[in-house]
This record gives C-alpha cells, sequence and structure tokens, in this order.
C-alpha cells in the first residue's frame, strides 16, 4: 500500500502518482481523494491496463479543489499542459460552455454559447443544459418578453409572470450565475421545494428530473478559481514544515505544480510575491503536500505549528 495514503483527505482534488525516479506516471481527479487514489490497490476493474503503472508508484502528491467542478478543470488544465505515459487523453472529454443572459423586451433569457460569455466558464454542456433547465422551471425570464407566442402567453399565465417582472428575474438570475450565496441559496431552496411537491404527488419521475437540474446548479454555481478568464501569467506559492509549493498559472489557468525542499527563509520571496486571492488555496495545499512527503519518508509526522512564515503586506 502506498505510503501517505491515508493522510489525503476525503475532498475533491487531483492526484498524481511518481515513479521512483520522480517521474510523473498518471494524473487524476476525485470526488474524494482518499478513497479514489486508495482504489487503485484493491479491485481495479475496467482499470486493469493500469496494473503495470500502479506497480512503479512511489509516491502520490494530490492538490485539494473547492469543489469538484474545479477538480474537473485543474485535471484538464494540467493534462492540456502535459499528458503523463499513462493518461490515455490530453484534457478531458467534457466540453467547456458559457452563458449568456439578455433581458430585452422582446426576447429576454439565458442562452448556452460556446464562445465566450457572460458567465463561465463551465465544463460539461449536458451539465449546464439541466441547470438551464432548472434555473427557467424557478425564474421564466423568457416568458416575460413582448414578442411571446400564444403557447407561451398560455405558459406565461400558468407561471404567474407578466413583463413586469423581467427586471426583477433578469437580476435574480445574473445573481445566481455570478454565485452570489444568497441568490444561489434561493435558488437551491426554490428547486428543492418544486422537487418535495412532485415527490409527494408521486411524481418521482419529474422529482428526478428536478433533482438532477439542482445537482447541476451545484455544478455551475460551485467555487472554481483554477479556469479564469482574466488572462494572468503568475505563481502562486505556500510553505509548510520545509516543503515549499509552486503553483504555475498561464493565461488565468493553472496547469501545474511543483514542491520541493525549502527553508523557512528562503520561502519567504516566494509567499510575499503571491497574489491575496491565491495564498489560502496554496498554504493549505503546501499543507497536504508536506504532510504527504513526510508520510513518504517514513518518519513521524512533524509537528504542525510551523507553516508559511508572514508575507509582508501587498
Amino acid at each position: 500500500m502506498l505510503a501517505g495514503r491515508g493522510r489525503l483527505p476525503n475532498e475533491p482534488g487531483v492526484y498524481r502518482f511518481r515513479d521512483g525516479r520522480g517521474r510523473v506516471l498518471y494524473v487524476g481527479r476525485a470526488t474524494q481523494l482518499r478513497s479514489r487514489v486508495g482504489s487503485y490497490w484493491s479491485d481495479l476493474g475496467d482499470r486493469r491496463h493500469l496494473v503495470r503503472m500502479v506497480a512503479a508508484v512511489a509516491a502520490v502528491e494530490a492538490l485539494v479543489c473547492d469543489s469538484v467542478h474545479e477538480a474537473a478543470w485543474l485535471e484538464r488544465n494540467v493534462l492540456e499542459h502535459r499528458k503523463p505515459r499513462w493518461n490515455r487523453v490530453r484534457g478531458g472529454m467534457e466540453t467547456p460552455v458559457y452563458l449568456g443572459l439578455t433581458d430585452s423586451s422582446a426576447a429576454p433569457g439565458l442562452r448556452l454559447s460556446y464562445e465566450p460569455d457572460a458567465f463561465g466558464p463551465y465544463l460539461g454542456s449536458q451539465r449546464v443544459r439541466q441547470a438551464l433547465s432548472g434555473l427557467h422551471r424557478i425564474r421564466p425570464l423568457r416568458y416575460t418578453g413582448t414578442r411571446l407566442t400564444g403557447a407561451e402567453r398560455a405558459m406565461a399565465e400558468k407561471r404567474g409572470v407578466t413583463a413586469a417582472d423581467r427586471t426583477v428575474l433578469a437580476a435574480e438570475l445574473a445573481a445566481t450565475l455570478a454565485r452570489d450565496p444568497e441568490a444561489v441559496g434561493r435558488a437551491r431552496a426554490d428547486l428543492a421545494a418544486l422537487r418535495d411537491q412532485a415527490a409527494a404527488t408521486l411524481a418521482f419521475e419529474v422529482a428526478g428530473q428536478i433533482q438532477e437540474e439542482l445537482a447541476a446548479l451545484d455544478w455551475i454555481t460551485a467555487p472554481q478559481r483554477v479556469t479564469s478568464r482574466e488572462p494572468g501569467d503568475f505563481t502562486a506559492a505556500g510553505w509548510s514544515d520545509g516543503v515549499l509549493l509552486t503553483l504555475t498559472v498561464r493565461a488565468g489557468r493553472l496547469i501545474d505544480w511543483a514542491q520541493r525542499p525549502c527553508g523557512e527563509r528562503a520561502a519567504a520571496p516566494h509567499l510575499a510575491a503571491t497574489p491575496g486571492a491565491w495564498a489560502g488555496y496554496a498554504q493549505r495545499n503546501a499543507e497536504l503536500a508536506a504532510a504527504l512527503t513526510t508520510a513518504g519518508s517514513g518518519s513521524a509526522a512533524a509537528p504542525r505549528g510551523r507553516s508559511a512564515p508572514t508575507a509582508a503586506p501587498r
């Protein structure tokens, strides 16, 4: 069994295996890092082609992510940057998409786009379409337009919306897609209420569909920083227990990470140059890197009291 597996948290993230010469063998993503990594040393199931790789694994490294969606983006970015031998696909299978919003009087509504638009990017067009369906179910903006067909006017009446609701619905949708916590909470509560109402009337198929829409809404509103629309190039760093972790961001995407032994004084300039928005993320993962390094060395865990030195205000 791989040393250090027990130090991995059961949280979303991306992991990579290295062989005894330090070469990266494989990069993967996980909903629960500890469980996923441990699965390689049990029944591989449909992953039998990885048996020889597992025998060569000497170390595991990982980054914890704030959501499964973020882990999906990070895996994609890392594999697009460099595909290890045992990975089959460069990048990922999900399609990046965007969402647009218009509150024009004639034809308001949300739209899915494969080109940059107001919100996104998101991974997985099917999930995003499900989220759109759920948002339309609770925020029927498109029925507030002035060019409705007869069927659409009937639906607007059934939903109880008119042109007077257009501004409020558009603002609520924009806040939800901008990940405003209160707006997201209201959207989740409204969908959950409709799901429960459907289940109570034995409309289980509808309840199941709404549950899928709720999960898709969680997907697109989950925190995600590793793929940004701001085209910045920088390196973020964290330090803990003698290990320096560096994160490489290019064109707004986190594409790689590295870790190495480093003294506290030598780490200070790297920490001082780290953008404030990335400091917590880098530090959290530096602590994980230090824990995995200690476990891999076979020594007892070092006290966790010494972590990043305080950087000068930027």
